[in-house]
């Protein structure tokens, strides 16, 4: 693997495309590359500054003429649970949540094709090869973890493992100040128990857990409804030209 040191990293602009969020606008994006030494310092900046990352790439919008996505980052300490997150959670506990190295496997890669199927199939990601999937997972030069979530077997109290099929796994990088949800997907059959949402909570525990103030959830985009299950985790902080600011 070629080491890179960037202290001054260069930054690019993509040419207009079509925003996959919001119909009729074009989207472009600024970006620069993760990698060698200072990758994960460089990757904690710029997540800080709204940047989200997608393999070792670190971009975010840079659209003329609209600001409608907007970082959002969930206050650990802070975080209301609702009757309805309490649901959610009393409703996956026979679930465990096991941390792995990034290592794609073929088992996770028939999950995220069946979620895709399912769930995205007139998305950008749903011509994802299994070799795009293990890039996606793999190709990164900052401090990361695949968190598998499958039911509990009778061992698991003592091994904190389990055996039992994977249901559910999100991508995740961990940052000086927090985790940062990178990319999550769950096995549709079982849609009724909100597995989503419960992922988003076992990180807020997760980073509770570890000391850490924040769990990055990405862009929420005004106008656009399936993003709105962001705004829910409250109170949560936008980050707007003053810098981070609390919605209650």
């Amino acid at each position: 693997m070629t080491r890179h040191v960037f202290d001054s990293p260069q930054f690019f602009l993509t040419t207009p495309a079509p925003c996959p969020y919001l119909d009729g606008k074009a989207e472009r994006k600024v970006f620069t590359h993760l990698v060698g030494e200072s990758a994960s310092a460089l990757n904690d900046v710029l997540t800080q500054g709204g940047f989200r990352r997608s393999q070792n790439i670190a971009y975010r919008p840079a659209c003329e003429g609209c600001r409608a996505c907007v970082s959002v980052r969930v206050l650990v300490d802070r975080f209301r649970w609702s009757k309805s997150f309490r649901r959610t959670w009393n409703q996956n506990a026979d679930l465990i949540g096991i941390e792995h190295p990034v290592a794609p496997s073929s088992e996770q890669y028939s999950l995220f094709r069946r979620y895709l199927d399912t769930r995205h199939a007139d998305g950008g990601m749903a011509d994802m090869t299994v070799l795009d999937y293990a890039m996606m997972v793999e190709d990164t030069h900052v401090n990361s973890m695949l968190v598998e979530y499958r039911p509990r077997d009778i061992d698991s109290a003592v091994t904190g493992s389990s055996d039992g099929p994977l249901i559910a796994t999100a991508l995740t990088d961990v940052l000086s100040d927090g985790i940062s949800m990178v990319y999550s997907f769950f096995d549709p059959a079982y849609s009724d128990r909100g597995l989503g949402t419960y992922m988003i909570l076992d990180h807020i525990d997760r980073a509770k857990k570890l000391g850490l103030p924040y769990v990055y959830l990405g862009y929420w985009v005004s106008g656009s409804p399936k993003m709105d299950y962001k705004t829910r985790f409250r109170p949560q902080e936008h980050l707007g030209p003053g810098g981070w600011q609390v919605q209650d």
